[in-house]
């Protein structure tokens, strides 16, 4: 078993009650009716509709104060004020306190208290062969990869998949990994070669989590999604293998184009999107994992991070050919305690895309949660907006914050497209299409 994290409340009209998280989670408290911990308005009014998140990952957890308007103490001190930051191209950041909880610590929220209790289990889940990586320390990716390699050329057993490869370039790095053009001497043959290193070290429960996951991806075989060839941990490192497309995603199509596309392109890339999807939310999964610990099967995969950085193009013949990238990866990753505590630090570029329904269970892997994405990514590049205006706390925004319609951003964007991408973004009381086949067929509808 893995890290306990408990939260019992001990003191208030709540006292008595107790929440056990023993894996990757978030834990909103607030007033409002949809939060995990509803703490009502006839309780204590001292307490904000949304005034703090759980950021949990057993044996680690962050409490996040969501800009409340009486603040979150803990140990009887409140945590770090609000400071203003320098602004930012288009709004003044705010950056909101935040504190990594211990074992006794108390949280207090008006006249409700909380005590964290965290037990460390057995050590038999951690890798010894690991080493402990520098919290701050950045590492040499390349450096990792060029050792892989030189693994890869000397025992075939390591992993046959990137045996006689040369590295290129850098195709772009992000907080965990980086990703490389590497091609192979005798065929020649292109791949993009990912690299991810675990921010959270010697977790053998979570690298067995990840690789039955990424076992799963690796059976994704559809012209609208980019093929993972292998993938393997060696060297306290993934590595995986995809097939290589020069073309660049949609993200660099909307810079070159003044961040916005013509309609018949955007609506031509994210009707190829919803095919992938259509496919992937369908697909028979023979390796899904139950809390027992053995195997059955199940139908569907959730991307569950769908943004412009991955949808890839291809221009060949010029026919647009899109393909989705990272499918499944990086919550795949997160939601097996690899990447630490990230959702409170990550940046606009995710929440941007992601329904308020994904914030308040973040384990939440329905497909509509995919097909919110597209519509947002669709709104992104008709307009060069986010569907959501983000002032101070982008996660509070999520939850506060409705989108915007679409022709507030540009009128001239047809009007029957404009109602079926509003349509699309409606999340309450719940995310208005539930199948990719039905956003396809509604976008198809108002352009014929």
């Amino acid at each position: 078993m893995s890290s306990t994290i408990t939260l019992t409340i001990t003191q208030g009209k709540l006292s008595g009650q107790q929440y056990i998280f023993e894996s990757r989670s978030t834990f909103i408290i607030g007033r409002n009716d949809d939060c995990n911990l509803q703490i009502a308005h006839n309780v204590d009014m001292t307490i904000s509709r949304y005034h703090c998140l759980l950021d949990i990952n057993p044996p680690d957890i962050r409490v996040r104060d969501l800009g409340s308007l009486n603040g979150t103490f803990v140990n009887g001190k409140k945590i770090g004020q609000r400071q203003r930051e320098q602004p930012a191209k288009e709004a003044i950041k705010l950056n909101f306190p935040e504190y990594n909880l211990q074992d006794g610590d108390e949280i207090q929220l008006g006249d409700i208290l909380f005590k964290i209790t965290v037990e460390v289990k057995s050590q038999l889940n951690k890798t010894p062969e690991s080493p402990v990586q520098e919290e701050n320390a950045k590492p040499n990716f390349v450096t990792i990869v060029k050792k892989i390699l030189d693994l890869a050329q000397g025992d075939n057993t390591i992993a046959q998949g990137i045996s006689g490869y040369n590295l290129i370039k850098t195709l772009g790095k992000g907080a965990f990994g980086e990703v490389f053009l590497a091609k192979h001497i005798q065929t020649k043959q292109l791949i993009a070669l990912k690299v991810m290193l675990p921010a959270v070290s010697n977790q053998k429960q979570g690298i067995e989590m990840f690789l039955l996951e990424t076992g799963n991806i690796k059976m994704l075989q559809h012209p609208n999604i980019v093929q993972l060839l292998d993938y393997g941990f060696v060297e306290n490192t993934f590595f995986l293998t995809m097939e290589y497309l020069p073309g660049g995603n949609v993200w660099d199509l909307m810079q070159k184009s003044g961040w916005r596309l013509p309609v018949d392109i955007a609506v031509n890339i994210t009707l190829q999107v919803l095919d992938g999807l259509i496919y992937a939310h369908e697909v028979e999964i023979p390796g899904t994992k139950l809390a027992t610990g053995s195997l059955t099967k199940s139908k569907g995969l959730v991307h569950r991070d769908l943004k412009p950085n991955n949808i890839f193009i291809n221009n060949i013949n010029d026919k647009i050919d899109v393909k989705i990238g990272d499918y499944g990866l990086s919550k795949a990753f997160d939601l097996a305690g690899l990447s630490g505590q990230t959702l409170t630090g990550t940046k606009m570029g995710t929440p941007a895309f992601m329904p308020r329904q994904q914030v308040l269970d973040f384990q939440h892997e329905l497909p509509e949660i995919d097909i919110w994405a597209t519509a947002a990514c669709l709104y992104n590049m008709l307009t060069g907006y986010f569907p959501r205006d983000f002032t101070g706390d982008p996660w509070l925004s999520v939850l506060q914050h409705n989108p915007v319609p679409i022709r507030k951003r540009h009128d001239s964007i047809p009007k029957k497209l404009a109602e079926v991408i509003d349509l699309a973004l409606r999340e309450k009381p719940q995310i208005h299409f539930q199948t990719a086949a039905e956003f396809k067929q509604a976008l198809l509808d108002c352009m014929s």
